[in-house]
């Protein structure tokens, strides 16, 4: 049977209302990346306020993505889709009536736990709604695309209507669709592993604890490496993951089992998902940025130059299945396109060579496309059947800590060498990590299984 026969009937109905989360999830994440001057004027952000504003949401992700895969596979991942997702709207109302940094960074902490909970359940949804074979493929690919989609609708949608309204609109939007998604979300069949674990309360603790002051240090970083909150960050999250990683060991029925870490494709996909983080979202997370400073491009220029790359990595995330080759090829192909493309990025804040640059952030899409197309399958191939959201928990753990890694990193780069020379660097710097990885995902490819 083709996959496409068999994503019909009540299959591809779950796939829809699965694949709208991360498609609403993105649109929030990316949607303050092109209006951050305007937020920040207007809440009368200082000096850290900026970076808080966009990194808020990393926070709440980077933090609970690994224990929402655990709830959602013992306790229901309908359960938790449905009230991540009215979370995420209730959080993004308050952040839509903030008049402080402090009440919109803490409603975007919040809304990044709810962004959690939705992608740890809806892609344990999909690997439960889809076992195995080409139709587990197709049905990946197609939820790899909405990531494509959200980032390309988030920074569009935002700067339009910013431009029209306020930057206080598409938070209003967001909040709406966030209503229907809960109500359609509370639709599906619901779904649990046949072996539910005990909550893992001290592997919870310290993990969550862990994982934000890591994500606090490296927010906070941006603004100067050596300050005492960033070195106490930093040394908190080395002695609580320490502690992690001990309990763990000790624990019959871990949040994370560690023998997942001797499986080549678990690593493979993990490590990806980190880079992916780094290299691809935290440089273009940065860029529209860059681009206003050095050329005085609108909000909505910026969204219409980056919808390139997003629009180009859903539409080859959609495709990728008609790519014939195993999972770990299609991402280094995929990690080759994106160092290719972003080599079309050199000299941005110099000179705005628009064919250069469209052509550029169009390859690096392509790469996109396949990245998270392959980088989904692994993240719940990886892990047994009935952990599959405790794999996408932790694939999405490693993504969003690795673009926490990569925006303070880019940032410190540009703030060190300069705007020109700055960017450069960490373009440079990114094309090495994606072709490095795309030589390792190659070599994994051809490593007997």
């Amino acid at each position: 049977m083709s996959s496409i026969t068999e994503l019909t009937g009540v299959r591809s109905g779950t796939l829809a209302v699965a694949s709208s989360a991360p498609l609403l999830v993105l649109a929030t994440y990316t949607a303050p990346m092109v209006t951050l001057p305007q937020t920040a004027r207007s809440l009368g952000a200082g000096p850290t306020g900026p970076v808080w504003i966009l990194g808020g949401i990393a926070l709440g992700l980077s933090a609970l993505l690994l224990v929402a895969g655990g709830l959602a596979d013992d306790h229901g991942r309908r359960r938790v889709l449905v009230t991540g997702t009215a979370v995420l709207g209730a959080a993004g109302a308050v952040a839509a009536l903030s008049t402080s940094v402090p009440v919109f960074v803490l409603a975007r902490v919040v809304q990044g736990g709810a962004s959690a909970a939705m992608l740890a359940a809806s892609l344990g949804i999909v690997g439960h709604a889809f076992p195995a074979g080409s139709a587990r493929v197709a049905a990946t690919a197609r939820y790899g695309a909405m990531m494509g989609l959200g980032t390309t609708l988030g920074p569009l949608v935002s700067g339009a209507l910013a431009t029209a309204v306020s930057w206080r609109a598409v938070y209003w939007l967001l909040t709406a669709c966030a209503a229907a998604l809960a109500a359609a979300a509370g639709r599906l069949e619901e779904s649990r592993s046949d072996a539910p674990r005990r909550f893992d309360v001290p592997g919870v603790t310290l993990l969550t604890l862990g994982v934000a002051a890591l994500v606090a240090g490296v927010t906070e970083g941006r603004l100067g490496w050596t300050r005492p909150v960033v070195v106490g960050a930093f040394a908190l999250a080395a002695v609580l993951m320490w502690a992690f990683v001990a309990v763990e060991r000790r624990r019959r029925e871990p949040l994370i089992d560690l023998e997942l870490f001797r499986r080549p494709a678990f690593l493979l996909a993990t490590g990806a998902a980190l880079i992916v983080g780094a290299a691809v979202i935290g440089l273009l997370g940065y860029l529209p940025n860059v681009l206003q400073a050095a050329h005085g491009l609108t909000p909505l220029d910026t969204a219409l130059l980056f919808c390139v790359w997003s629009g180009v990595s859903f539409a080859a995330s959609l495709l990728s299945r008609h790519v014939r080759l195993g999972t770990a090829a299609r991402l280094a192909i995929g990690m080759g396109l994106t160092a290719a493309g972003f080599v079309g990025l050199l000299g941005v804040a110099a000179s705005l060579s628009l064919p250069v640059v469209l052509t550029g952030l169009a390859v690096a899409g392509a790469g996109s496309g396949l990245i998270n197309s392959s980088v989904t399958h692994l993240a719940i191939e990886s892990v047994p059947a009935h952990r599959v959201s405790m794999g996408s928990g932790a694939n999405n753990t490693a993504r969003y800590v690795g673009s926490s890694l990569g925006a303070a990193g880019v940032a410190a780069v540009v703030g060190a060498f300069g705007l020109d020379a700055g960017t450069d660097v960490a373009v440079a710097a990114c094309v090495v990590l994606t072709a490095v990885t795309a030589v390792a995902a190659l070599l994994a490819g051809r490593r007997p299984a």
